[in-house]
């Protein structure tokens, strides 16, 4: 087998994570590893990796996984400062040493902080999706609510015990973003967080700074089978997309509204309809993004003229969205996103005893991962 892992930020001594990561681990030392990186998708991905490897015969088994820890963020160089020490470096006599570094100043000082933007709009995420809000016309109580029912559902789990055999504190820290008494009304009164006149989302109905770590195993039939392990659920099919979001031409499109162009294309690869899952797990980046994209199935223009369809793809039933809460409410460690829920999707259809499950991650840089689990 092997391990396939990422993180979104990672310090410079961490080139080779996952290999690092499984030396530490007590599994076998031959045991190959390798970093994956498509922002917030990257643990879906990974998983996407080993079992298309395992599908096709390589492995029999391999673990797919993903950390971030937003509160040790790498806080590199300033790029003056950098420039210096690397000129330095290549000096070769003394003078050309105390050139270098006689160019010091003040400003060299300035530390370059991890960045919140994307590089070719210089627009964060959280500004971009304030963008989409306004083309879908999504309301600030739509959002809310979402963002109410995913604390409310993740309260809930955690109370009848469904996460006792997946969660783990770590350095026995266990802690939780959840919003335990907090009603719909003191989410309205909050202030928005991105565009401060006619903003609607807010530190509530978007995704917290957080830390975490969440990893599958996965494996094929047989080896399940020899190694005496239940099978949960299969990973059945996947779909990748990525949208125009900053050209501003014809198709040009919302910078979070990939997983939108995705999910048709994996439907008609599976030969279902949006409509044929017994729970949907939509990444909630913000409690905006999830309601665009449901919006976007269920408009007959977006269908027809953006995914070609003759039709729409329709409308899901909600109480089957997120139904153990979501990340608005867990907190969204970046690449651990899509292990985190593979593994609760994994166990709501073992428990169930059967079913289908539809995944569904959006990533910056327009991108956007999803999946399908059955049992």
């Amino acid at each position: 087998g092997e391990v396939a892992a990422g993180a979104v930020m990672k310090h410079s001594r961490d080139f080779n994570l996952a290999r690092e990561a499984t030396l530490n681990s007590g599994l076998s030392l031959q045991t190959p590893a390798y970093d994956v990186q498509q922002a917030c998708g990257t643990g879906l991905e990974a998983a996407i990796l080993v079992g298309n490897k395992i599908a096709l015969g390589q492995i029999e088994s391999g673990i797919a996984a993903g950390t971030d820890t937003a509160s040790d963020a790498p806080i590199a160089l300033n790029e003056k400062y950098r420039h210096m020490i690397l000129s330095l470096n290549r000096a070769k006599t003394l003078g050309q040493r105390l050139k270098a570094l006689a160019s010091i100043r003040p400003s060299f000082m300035l530390p370059l902080l991890p960045a919140n933007a994307e590089p070719r709009t210089g627009l964060s995420m959280g500004q971009h999706c304030e963008l989409m809000v306004k083309d879908w016309g999504i309301s600030r109580e739509e959002q809310d609510q979402l963002t109410y029912n995913s604390h409310q559902n993740l309260i809930a789990a955690y109370e009848r015990g469904f996460f006792n055999d997946l969660v783990r504190p770590f350095n026995g820290v266990e802690r939780d973003g959840i919003m335990r008494d907090t009603p719909l009304e003191k989410l309205a009164k909050l202030k928005p967080a991105y565009d401060p006149i006619n903003g609607t989302l807010t530190a509530a109905n978007s995704t917290t700074l957080t830390d975490g770590a969440a990893a599958v195993l996965m494996g094929s039939e047989e080896w399940a089978q020899q190694n005496n392990l239940p099978v949960q659920a299969y990973l059945t099919h996947s779909e990748v997309a990525a949208v125009d979001f900053y050209s501003q031409g014809e198709q040009s499109e919302g910078l979070l509204m990939a997983p939108a162009y995705a999910v048709p294309r994996l439907l008609a690869r599976a030969g279902l309809t949006l409509q044929d899952f017994d729970f949907y797990e939509i990444h909630e980046a913000f409690a905006a993004q999830a309601l665009c994209t449901m919006k976007a199935w269920e408009d007959e223009t977006f269908c027809k003229d953006k995914l070609g369809l003759d039709a729409p793809l329709g409308s899901i039933d909600r109480s089957k969205l997120n139904v153990n809460g979501s990340s608005v409410a867990t907190g969204h460690p970046f690449a651990a996103t899509g292990p985190r829920i593979i593994a609760t999707l994994a166990k709501l259809l073992e428990q169930k005893g059967g079913g289908r499950g539809l995944i569904s991650i959006c990533a910056a840089g327009g991108q956007g991962v999803t999946a399908i689990l059955e049992r």
